[in-house]
């Protein structure tokens, strides 16, 4: 794709590296209704809880992102479904993100979050190390996170606390490490095609 004739990978990005900033907390006023959800949730909560629970308000591309403490997660999940004046009832599912040089926080899990009365949509981010990768389950208070969580699971590592049945979801039970860290190995594992064997991707010769 990029022209690269120097190494055998043929994945077509010859191991490009592209870094990518993330965007700090935002200042107020963030916009639209983004300042009446905050202030709703503060009031919820209450300022001592709302502090400890929330650490850092996002507004990115015209989404806003709250950034809550893992072992408040429950709470405030909870505070955005029920306070009529938020009423996020439906959560989108679960996915996880790996940040490998972010110490201390390299795994997260992104909630989108719909409320279907107001015609609202928020996001929620939960970060967790990668030497204690637990984040509570959501299953009792969104149901429908249920495979979702597995999935992340799976992928990530992510191991939520609660689930009724934590389990692999995509790669077999004895599979050793989780596909879509940053840090797992890309070859993989040969595969047969129509008698010939195709190697990983990083052992494979260029066509160029």
């Amino acid at each position: 794709m990029f022209g690269n004739t120097d190494t055998g990978d043929t994945s077509g990005y010859g191991r490009l590296v592209r870094e990518v900033a993330l965007p700090g907390g935002s200042p107020r006023p963030y916009g639209g209704y983004f300042d009446e959800v905050v202030d709703t949730l503060e009031a919820a909560l209450g300022e001592e809880s709302f502090n400890a629970a929330i650490e850092r308000v996002v507004v990115y591309r015209d989404q806003l992102t709250l950034d809550v403490a893992r072992e408040h997660l429950p709470t405030v999940m909870q505070t955005l479904r029920d306070d009529p004046g938020l009423r996020f009832e439906l959560c989108l599912g679960v996915s996880g993100v790996h940040y490998p040089e972010e110490t201390g926080r390299e795994l997260h899990a992104v909630y989108p979050l719909m409320s279907i009365t107001h015609n609202r949509r928020i996001q929620v981010e939960v970060a967790a190390p990668d030497a204690d990768p637990h984040i509570p389950s959501l299953f009792g208070v969104y149901p429908t996170t249920d495979w979702h969580e597995r999935e992340t699971y799976d992928f990530f590592g992510i191991i939520f606390d609660g689930h009724p049945a934590l389990t692999r979801i995509e790669m077999p039970d004895d599979w050793v490490g989780h596909p879509q860290r940053k840090d797992y190995p890309l070859g993989g594992i040969p595969v047969q095609y129509h008698g010939a064997e195709i190697p990983p991707p990083d052992q494979r010769r260029a066509y160029n």
